[in-house]
């Protein structure tokens, strides 16, 4: 069996007992627009909040400068204070280390640029294409395949959306669409109830898939009005949020979690396998249990994309392996996320 120091694991409450009343939004707290403008976005003011050893910011102010820090305050209130080792914080703390550049580490790790046949389209997949429906994001993952991405040449005006739309109409093979970013819940109900409509209306089309972690991050996004145009589709909703930690599920997120399947949206979760994060069989089998308890089910596993800048957070596949392994004598077969690696050029995840 493999020994790792487990990642810190809490265990916040659970689901809503039967029958409560869930309350989409607490009047005393301001909306989700007003939460994600006033994200934290200086890492002198991040560490200050979190008591952190002034050590600290040199190191935080060198990786800001390479990918801004973006922390909202409901996400900052999961992390422990003076613990620089703490699972969340690990997550959006910029590192010094940021600037070094292994080789095989590139800004382009799944060659996204070569399958981008219209603006704010990504077609590599079968059956599939991924819209990029908003350049914005509620928090700034350190690890963030993305974080170099050209975004704005890929976010298309409403006359290069009706092009996009139009290249999804014209090929029947496609039955699926996927919203991702930046954070797709990062745009306004207005206009991806705009966006839901012209997909619906294209009859080929059966699914609507939507990549986010703003529910997790700010719960307080799944409000009346988002659920009003999820509710209103004719398109099955799959939802893949993106948690890699137990931490991070606390009450709103599990409240957040029943609303959306209340309104028809299939729950499922998608992690990164980050060292000093998750890397330990007891982070891993926590993640699994919170997710089910807030009715989402483990769904994929990844190993770190090689984006220039998240070189630290890498483990290696041998380690994966043997971290599955374990994981497999701890939990049922349903809880078991499968470990994939993205492989440009392939046609879908690559199981290890």
């Amino acid at each position: 069996m493999i020994t790792r120091s487990p990642a810190n694991v809490q265990t916040p409450s659970s689901m809503p007992e039967s029958g409560r009343r869930i309350v989409v939004h607490d009047e005393a707290r301001p909306g989700w627009q007003a939460q994600l403008a006033a994200a934290i976005r200086d890492p002198r003011e991040l560490c200050r909040r979190l008591n952190l050893d002034p050590g600290w910011l040199p190191g935080a102010s060198t990786g800001h400068a390479l990918f801004e820090v973006r922390v909202p305050e409901a996400y900052l209130a999961r992390i422990r204070v003076n613990d620089p080792q703490d699972p969340l914080l690990r997550q959006v703390l910029p590192l010094a280390a940021e600037s070094e550049t292994p080789i095989g580490y590139v800004q382009d790790p799944l060659q996204e640029a070569e399958h981008t046949p219209r603006r704010g389209l990504i077609h590599k997949y079968a059956s599939r294409v991924l819209l990029i429906a908003s350049p914005a994001c509620a928090i700034n993952c350190r690890y963030c395949f993305r974080r170099h991405f050209p975004y704005q040449e890929n976010a298309p005006s409403r006359a290069q959306w009706d092009d996009t739309l139009a290249y999804i109409r014209d090929d029947p093979s496609l039955n699926e669409v996927i919203l991702s970013g930046g954070d797709p819940l990062a745009s306004s109900d207005r206009q991806l109830a705009w966006l839901s409509q012209r997909l619906e209306s294209i009859a080929h089309l059966k699914r609507l898939r939507i990549h986010t972690r703003l529910p997790v991050v700010i719960p307080d996004r799944v409000d009346a009005s988002m659920l009003d145009w999820l509710s209103a589709t004719r398109l099955q909703k799959v939802m893949v949020l993106h948690i890699n930690h137990a931490n991070e599920i606390d009450t709103a997120v599990v409240e957040a979690c029943a609303r959306l399947k209340q309104a028809g949206v299939t729950l499922l979760n998608q992690s990164v396998l980050l060292r000093g994060v998750n890397d330990s069989v007891s982070a891993l089998s926590a993640l699994s249990e919170r997710l089910f308890e807030a009715g989402i089910l483990p769904y994929y596993l990844h190993v770190l994309d090689p984006v220039t800048g998240a070189a630290h957070f890498d483990v290696t596949d041998e380690e994966a392996r043997a971290l599955v392994a374990d994981l497999r004598e701890v939990l049922p077969g349903f809880l078991m996320p499968r470990l994939v690696r993205e492989v440009p050029g392939e046609a879908s995840k690559t199981p290890l």
